[in-house]
């Protein structure tokens, strides 16, 4: 992954002075200079015209000092693959051992759950033996987390670091396994980029969520993105829940005109699209299962467990949290996996109130594989407003006419 401030490394501006005057000498400004630089992104037009001219250098040698690689590099790279390998295998090969330790902390009858790093457990685990991964990062942010993790990383260290443990989650996926990743579009999409190298991509979904105020100088952030993968051409299983049909939540009547289609409308819902627009922030006191942090919707959990695995197929979660993967998994008899840095007591908590998970997890649940919901459909049929039945009625009617 690309890092930063490697524009003036690569131009041997070491101190801001020479950068200044390299700035006066080529006419750029010198805050054009510095986003480059900061962003780690190539000139482009006459700007990298002159910063070419006044170094002496190609633009293709310029982007190699700075870690960028486009298409034609790769295709020169792997056609010189073996001269390649020869110059860089002692700074790539010669890995660090981690002697980091984990250790169970937990354990139901069909999960585990270990205290420590994740990448430590994910290198002692055997190839292809997790059909589902899902992946919830610390998203770099500067927040303040049990475990202590510096959560204000450079920008290269935080990529390099979810390179390493996404590579692993792509060695650990069995083939036609899943592999989702919750995270911010502004990293998720740098990862993708990665894990197009291993895994075969499926969909880019937003999810909306609304957490905080808007930030000055930007569109409103209203969604997360959750990246989805699979190992090989296609999944082994995906089974995504059908949505009711969306009403207006206060008279009821379609948002969407279907026409004459009514009655062509499958009765267990529409298809699920890639924008989710109906996973709640897990706000209210009553559901929240640890003090002082952000933690996932119940409802989200059990969408990509139902999509993506079967009863008794092994699911993984590298970023324990608040174990709302672990606890959706022992409730629809999936195995599963799990690893915390940080302290677990509320994860085990979390399962000696299982049932309450449970009971929620049934509430939502109603609400699926169906085109209304008993209370909409009562709602409807009490205002007037087509239903199933009624179509089939007036059907019924219209038959009987021309008999």
């Amino acid at each position: 992954m690309k890092g930063s401030n490697l524009l003036f490394k690569a131009l041997d501006l070491k101190e801001d002075h020479v950068a200044k005057e390299f700035s006066r000498t080529t006419g750029i400004p010198f805050s054009r200079l510095q986003h480059y630089n900061k962003r780690n992104v190539l000139p482009t037009g006459e700007d990298l015209n002159r910063i070419c001219s006044e170094v002496n250098i190609e633009p293709i040698h310029l982007m190699l000092k700075m870690g960028l690689i486009n298409e034609k590099i790769k295709d020169a790279i792997q056609s010189q693959a073996d001269k390649v390998f020869e110059v860089i295998k002692e700074e790539l090969c010669n890995q660090v051992t981690d002697h980091s330790e984990f250790q169970l902390a937990y354990e139901t009858k069909l999960g585990k759950l270990y205290k420590g790093d994740c990448l430590t457990l994910m290198r002692s685990l055997k190839s292809e033996s997790i059909d589902l991964i899902f992946a919830d990062p610390p998203f770099n942010l500067s927040k303040v987390y049990p475990s202590k993790i510096d959560d204000n990383l450079k920008e290269s260290q935080y990529l390099n670091w979810c390179e390493e443990w996404s590579e692993e989650c792509a060695r650990l996926l069995k083939h036609g396994g899943s592999l989702l990743i919750w995270n911010l579009p502004k990293w998720n999409i740098q990862l993708a980029d990665f894990l197009n190298n291993f895994l075969t991509f499926r969909h880019w979904i937003s999810v909306d969520i609304k957490y905080s105020l808007p930030i000055a100088g930007r569109l409103y952030p209203s969604h997360y993105s959750l990246l989805y993968y699979c190992k090989g051409e296609k999944p082994k299983t995906f089974k995504p829940d059908r949505l009711p049909m969306p009403i207006c939540p206060h008279c009821l009547s379609d948002l969407k005109d279907y026409g004459g289609y009514k009655d062509k409308m499958n009765p267990r819902g529409v298809n699920m699209s890639d924008v989710w627009l109906d996973i709640p922030p897990v706000r209210h006191a009553k559901y929240k299962k640890r003090n002082g942090a952000n933690e996932l919707s119940i409802k989200l959990l059990d969408r990509i467990i139902e999509m993506s695995s079967e009863v008794g197929d092994m699911v993984f979660d590298p970023f324990g949290g608040s174990g709302t993967t672990y606890a959706v998994a022992e409730i629809k008899d999936r195995r599963w996996l799990g690893i915390e840095l940080g302290p677990v007591e509320d994860i085990i908590a979390r399962f000696k109130q299982l049932k309450e998970d449970n009971d929620y997890l049934e509430q939502i649940r109603k609400n699926y594989n169906c085109l209304f919901t008993e209370e909409s459909l009562r709602m409807r049929e009490k205002k007037g407003l087509w239903t199933p039945k009624s179509v089939i009625k007036q059907e019924s009617k219209q038959i009987s006419l021309f008999r």
